[in-house]
């Protein structure tokens, strides 16, 4: 039967183009729950039980596979050695565990010698998982609630690991930290050694209510991403200082239901694709039932290659974007991990091909060759092992073309940032002009010009209301503003020499100054630095805006007229005007020298940003900050940390483009790099909810603002 997907590529191209079974393999027992092994050049897994099988990969068509032979009972984990000269391989199973020499093995076997291992370990108990050390000196056994860390060269037990309340599913060193060993267990929680001591340097507490499954480490970001049972990814900071600390939770079920809304699919599709397949019977009887599936994080890898995508697609240095593959039973995913959202995604199912329809191991190779990945797979209810070759740059351009086609008929708008027309009704220079002349025609009066009056007027009933006009000024320029002493204060100031932002300063850090805006706590709503970054506009509840020096010192100037919350604040370029927008619906437009706005704009759609870039960002209650791109039309980084849950808390961009500074529920402030997606800082100190932040545009400087009505100052 025709799946969808082999109908999807009837017009475009063969689906083999994407993935292809390479070689079947049929066992005489049920292999599933197993770690397999998969380098760029071979590929190893158990077979009949207790027989090792490793075929090369790296040779086109494969050859027969090289049998080893030397387990008693069924072997439950295969992992290679981190070197190429020698290529070991270690086998492991209730009876042994064996190391053995590729190359070794290799020539005895073209002999007709039966290779043989090195036995390391004997009756250790049922082991899930076995990893090398980056010199391949040493083998960390999990087996049971233990890790066993032995000797890769002959039988003798190093150190023994014990603290895990359940089995340990996975271990792996840590390559730039000597004698670090990291591991997951059913317990739901993840641990971290001093594998040469036996120490225990840290445990988490529990992270799900299902089993840990996978463990990958990050080497170049320096961070662990553990997998559970239910489809759930937790990456946690390994860099010093950082405290083991959780840097994103993903939820693969819900990033699946985001990829496929793009594509515009129902309801009732995503839930065929997600949670449906058919079950295979043993003897070749096929039962349709349909089972919820949890969608168990069985592998995590990373992929090297980088896409076609990011060849042809010009992306800055801070948004380029590095991948992670994610093995589960129903299929294969690729994760962005700048933005933490599904790239591609691979449903055995969609593909008639292929003999595996649900997954119970999966293994796959790190570097593509030639654009490939191979991915080795076990079935979970019958006998079979299958080879697939997989292209992702045909997968992700195959599903890039089929969301491109369901937004055709959709459009971007985007704010023009060019100068405003000097016939536009905002432009006040204009409106003087217009208002002076408009002055000189009621003074002259000219005959045949209409009165000003409501659109709909009865002079002769007074109980409609239509007699006066409405209670709403759109345009009312003010023309009748008095000099004072500011106006030269203001003239002096603008003299100074505008300075450029330190590109190479640090992040602006330490507490300077706090200071409380109002006699009682009052909520400030926004806060915006002048171009020149001398003076600080600050916008609050109680419908007032006021303006401070750079340095929150002095009095401030205050300007009220609004009829709501102040909710927006913005400079022009010559420090001459002010903008601010409320929700009384109204936006007023200041000048510095005069408390009375000199222009009222009413609109329901009143605040908008001030200029349109390639790469802006937002933030979300619960949804963290994100990163936008307007050539790519989506999200390219995501930054999580800080905790915004129930207020509106703020974010604001360096001058300098390398740091990102946000508010939080939690009495702080957090400062992003822009290549990172955790925080850098961490700023304490606050009374209350940080809801604003703003980098001072001429210098080094951080003003936040809290919930409270504080302002407070922080200096590099």
């Amino acid at each position: 039967m025709e799946s969808p997907m082999d109908r999807c590529f009837a017009e475009e191209g063969n689906s083999q183009d994407i993935v292809l079974e390479k070689q079947v393999f049929r066992s005489r027992v049920l292999e599933c729950h197993v770690q397999l092994a998969c380098s760029s050049q071979y590929c190893a897994f158990p077979l009949n039980g207790n027989e090792l099988c490793i075929c090369n990969i790296g040779i086109n068509p494969v050859h027969q596979p090289l049998h080893l032979i030397g387990h008693h009972h069924s072997i439950t984990a295969v992992s290679f050695g981190s070197k190429m000269n020698p290529l070991l391989v270690c086998s492991a199973s209730h009876d042994y565990v064996i190391v053995w020499n590729l190359d070794e093995c290799t020539k005895k076997a073209l002999q007709g010698i039966a290779p043989c291992g090195i036995v390391i370990g004997t009756l250790l108990g049922i082991v899930l998982y076995v990893r090398f050390s980056p010199d391949d000196q040493t083998v960390a056994v999990c087996a049971g609630n233990r890790i066993y860390i032995l000797n890769a060269k002959n039988e003798a037990v190093l150190a023994e690991l014990e603290g895990h309340l359940a089995p340990v599913t996975a271990a792996e060193f840590c390559t730039w930290e000597k004698n670090m060993l990291i591991s997951v267990s059913e317990d739901r929680s993840f641990k971290v050694w001093n594998c040469c001591t036996g120490v225990l340097i840290y445990q988490s507490a529990v992270l799900t209510a299902f089993p840990l499954l996978s463990l990958f480490i990050d080497e170049e970001k320096k961070q662990i991403i553990t997998g559970c049972a239910d489809g759930q990814l937790w990456i946690f900071s390994l860099i010093s200082g950082h405290n083991y600390r959780c840097v994103v939770h993903i939820n693969l079920k819900k990033e699946i239901e985001r990829f496929y809304s793009k594509t515009g699919k129902s309801l009732q599709q995503l839930g065929e694709i997600q949670n449906n397949f058919k079950l295979s019977g043993l003897n070749d009887m096929r039962v349709e039932e349909t089972v919820e599936t949890s969608l168990p994080i069985l592998r995590i890898e990373h992929y090297d290659q980088p896409t076609q995508r990011d060849k042809e697609e010009n992306f800055s240095a801070a948004v380029n974007a590095r991948y992670l593959w994610i093995g589960s039973s129903t299929g294969l995913f690729i994760i962005n991990l700048a933005n933490f959202e599904i790239e591609a995604a691979l449903h055995y199912k969609d593909y008639s091909n292929l003999s595996i329809q649900f997954a119970g191991s999966c293994a796959l190779t790190r570097k593509a060759v030639d654009g490939k990945v191979l991915c080795l797979l076990t079935s979970m209810f019958e006998s079979v092992i299958a080879l697939l070759e997989i292209s992702p740059t045909a997968l992700m351009k195959a599903q890039k073309n089929e969301f491109l086609s369901y937004g055709r008929e959709k459009c971007l708008l985007v704010i023009a940032s060019c100068s405003l027309l000097p016939n536009s009704p905002l432009n006040t220079e204009s409106l003087k002009k217009s208002s002076s002349k408009l002055t000189n025609k009621k003074t002259l009066g000219t005959k045949g010009t209409m009165k000003d009056q409501p659109l709909v007027f009865h002079n002769k009933i007074k109980s409609s209301g239509y007699t006066s006009a409405p209670q709403m000024i759109m345009f009312s320029p003010n023309t009748k503003m008095k000099k004072t002493n500011k106006v030269l204060e203001w003239k002096s100031s603008c003299k100074r020499k505008n300075k450029e932002y330190p590109l190479e300063n640090f992040p602006p850090t330490k507490s300077e100054r706090q200071i409380s805006v109002a006699g009682k706590p009052t909520s400030i709503s926004c806060i915006q630095y002048s171009g020149d970054g001398e003076q600080l506009a600050c916008g609050l509840a109680d419908k007032s805006l006021l303006v401070f020096n750079s340095n929150l010192t002095g009095t401030p100037s205050v300007f009220s007229g609004h009829d709501g919350t102040i909710n927006s604040v913005g400079w022009s370029h010559n420090k001459k005007w002010l903008v601010s927008a409320s929700e009384d619906r109204t936006v007023r437009i200041w000048s510095v020298c005069n408390t009375e706005p000199a222009l009222l704009l009413g609109s329901a759609f009143s605040t908008q940003q001030p200029e349109a870039y390639n790469l802006f960002m937002t933030t979300a209650t619960g949804d963290g900050i994100k990163l936008w791109d307007l050539r790519t039309l989506r999200c390219e980084r995501r930054f999580e940390g800080h905790t915004n849950r129930c207020h509106p808390c703020g974010i604001a961009i360096s001058p300098c483009g390398r740091f990102i500074a946000s508010g939080s529920e939690d009495k702080c402030a957090y400062i992003y790099e822009m290549h990172s997606s955790t925080f850098s800082h961490k700023l304490t100190g606050h009374t209350e909810s940080v809801i604003n932040v703003a980098f001072n545009p001429a210098s080094a400087q951080l003003t936040t603002a809290t919930l409270d009505g504080k302002l407070q100052l922080f200096l590099p």
